[in-house]
C-alpha cells in the first residue's frame, strides 16, 4: 500500500522521493496545464510550460514551507506564472495575454478547485484499494445509495460498507491534508 500522503508537500522536500513526485505530478498536471491553457497558450506551449514549471518546482520545493494561514494553490499558481511571463525573454515568442489583466484563472472558485483536486486523488486512489472496497464506499458516498442497498448487491454486511468507507475516506483526507486550503 502506498504510504500515506499527509505529509506529500514534507515528501516534496525531497527530490529523490519519487513516490512523492509521482503523486503530485498525478494531481497537479490536468491544474496545471488548464491554467497555462487559460493564458492564451495552445496545447504544445501549454504542455511544455507545464512541464517547465514541474523543472521549476522539483528546485523549489526542497526549500519551500506549508503554511496553513496561505494558500499553496496560490503560491503553485504564481510559480506558473513568473515563468510564463519570464518565457518570452527565453525565446522569441511573444505573450498572448496581458500579464497585468485579472487572473485568468479567477473563475476557478475554491469549491471548484476542491471538487478537482478531490476527483483528482480518489483518480490517483482507486488502485489503492481492493475493487470491492472501493466500490462499497463510492456506491454509498459518491452515488448516495443506501449501506444496507449496497451490501446486498455486493454480497457483503453493511458492517463492511461502513468499513469500507471509512478506509477510503480517511486515506482521501490523508491524501489531502495540506493540499486543500480552508
Amino acid at each position: 500500500m502506498v504510504t500515506t500522503s499527509a505529509s506529500l508537500l514534507d515528501r516534496l522536500r525531497r527530490p529523490d522521493d519519487a513516490e512523492a513526485w509521482a503523486r503530485f505530478v498525478e494531481l497537479y498536471t490536468p491544474l496545471l496545464h488548464r491554467w497555462a491553457c487559460r493564458l492564451g497558450l495552445q496545447e504544445a506551449d501549454a504542455a511544455d510550460l507545464v512541464q517547465d514549471v514541474f523543472g521549476v518546482l522539483l528546485r523549489k520545493l526542497p526549500e519551500f514551507t506549508y503554511d496553513p494561514e496561505r494558500s499553496f494553490r496560490g503560491w503553485l499558481r504564481t510559480v506558473l506564472v513568473n515563468h510564463w511571463r519570464n518565457r518570452p525573454r527565453r525565446t522569441a515568442t511573444p505573450l498572448t495575454a496581458d500579464p497585468l489583466s485579472p487572473d485568468p484563472a479567477a473563475d476557478l472558485q475554491d469549491d471548484e478547485y476542491r471538487r478537482y483536486l478531490v476527483g483528482r486523488a480518489l483518480q490517483v486512489m482507486q488502485t489503492d484499494f481492493e475493487p470491492s472496497t472501493w466500490r462499497a464506499c463510492w456506491e454509498s458516498v459518491a452515488q448516495g445509495r443506501p449501506a444496507a442497498e449496497v451490501a446486498e448487491e455486493l454480497g457483503i454486511s453493511v458492517a463492511a460498507v461502513y468499513i469500507a468507507r471509512s478506509r477510503v475516506l480517511r486515506r482521501l483526507r490523508e491524501e489531502l491534508w495540506g493540499l486543500l486550503e480552508e
